[in-house]
């Protein structure tokens, strides 16, 4: 794993060749602090981050979940119970109050790197 700090503010993980990355598909990133993201490209290229931990039985389980569109909201449903979850935002849209941290992602050159940190962490 190669991290890259930046700025003073933002520090990045190398997580794959971008060729690597399948569309509609996901790949579980750890990051320097042990934590795990579930990294995602869709079939219109973007790119989103999410926690890898399901919030509601504490299995790293959702870098295997099932992308998809709920009213043009890009999502991801958990493969253990089915709870369906904004790839945007990481709120989970069957159960108010409960979210998933997300990660900004980027693609530099031919690798995909992705923010060491959730959005809105400070460190």
């Amino acid at each position: 794993m190669t991290v890259t700090t930046l700025t003073h503010a933002q520090t990045w993980v190398d997580a794959c060749p971008a060729d690597a990355l399948l569309r509609e598909r996901g790949a579980a990133v750890l990051l320097p602090d042990g934590t795990q993201a579930a990294l995602f490209r869709l079939f219109d290229g973007s790119l989103y981050a999410v926690g890898n931990i399901d919030p509601f039985t504490g299995a790293a389980v959702m870098s295997r979940g099932i992308v998809g569109d709920r009213g043009g909201e890009p999502t991801v449903a958990s493969p253990m119970l089915k709870q369906v979850f904004s790839l945007r935002t990481g709120a989970c849209l069957d159960a108010q109050g409960v979210r998933l941290p997300t990660y900004t992602v980027r693609e530099r050159d031919t690798r995909i790197e992705i923010a060491a940190r959730p959005d809105g962490e400070v460190t």
